[in-house]
């Protein structure tokens, strides 16, 4: 199983999962012309993909999807309550599901997991496919104990490191929107990222790290990396993934 991005950050999110003939992508914030380019930056079409799975319903991890399921007949995983809210409508399909529930698509087996957001019925995804597992885990407010039950043992994990939190207020958002960024069903701060590492106990034995869903105005490298430093002995080996460019194939 490999793994790589079309981009993420709050302008538009894109994850790309592939074991054997089976190939998902795991929301869609960009445009037809745009996902399709950047698909084929990694060798691939959008002809190519079996399922489209859906985090949530805000627009930069669903505003491409209906149009993209619509155009290639390819079906659309989500919550019910991500169904209802509508942002997905005109999809080819939708295969709804609860979440923590286990989905077979293909090769992959998909675990959903529910995570704090502020949106719908949100969730996360942990893929695995020969033994081998990637956990995704963007868009969550706070860590919970399910979140932890649910992520231990992942070969390979992709994570939100969103905000860091004196960034976040003392930046020019307004007061709701960094209470809304900065509370227990907005996004993780560098420092919830890294004590979440720790409680999986995997930071030093993972394939892949991948930072991810990092903010462009409340967030830095140097303050993710100080961060992460305090549970890592070296950061030689961290991926991080860009708005522009995501990053290119890691094998889980």
């Amino acid at each position: 199983m490999r793994f790589a991005s079309l981009g993420s950050g709050s302008k538009g999110n894109a994850t790309i999962v592939q074991s054997g003939d089976t190939l998902l992508m795991i929301d869609c914030g960009f445009s037809l012309r745009e996902t399709t380019r950047r698909m084929v930056r990694l060798g691939l079409e959008p002809e190519q993909l079996q399922a489209i799975l859906v985090t949530h319903e805000h627009s930069d991890h669903c505003a491409g999807v209906a149009r993209l399921s619509r155009r290639y007949n390819i079906p659309v995983y989500l919550t019910h309550g991500t169904a209802a809210s509508g942002r997905c409508d005109g999809s080819h399909e939708f295969r709804c599901f609860n979440c923590d529930e286990h989905i077979q698509i293909g090769d992959i087996d998909v675990q959903t997991v529910a995570v704090p957001h502020d949106a719908a019925e949100p969730c996360q995804f942990r893929l695995s496919s020969n033994g081998r597992s990637l956990g995704v885990l963007t868009d969550l407010g706070c860590v919970t104990p399910h979140v932890v039950a649910s992520y231990r043992g992942c070969d390979s994990l992709l994570l939100e490191f969103n905000h860091d939190a004196d960034m976040l207020q003392q930046g020019a958002y307004p007061a709701q929107l960094k209470r809304r960024v900065g509370g227990d069903w907005g996004h993780l701060n560098n420092h919830q990222a890294a004590q979440l590492l720790q409680q999986l106990d995997c930071a030093e034995t993972l394939n892949n790290l991948v930072v991810a869903h990092i903010s462009d105005n409340n967030n830095s490298r140097d303050c993710a990396e100080q961060a992460l430093s305090t549970v890592l002995d070296s950061l030689e080996e961290v991926v991080w993934a860009h708005q522009n460019e995501g990053f290119s194939w890691l094998q889980v």
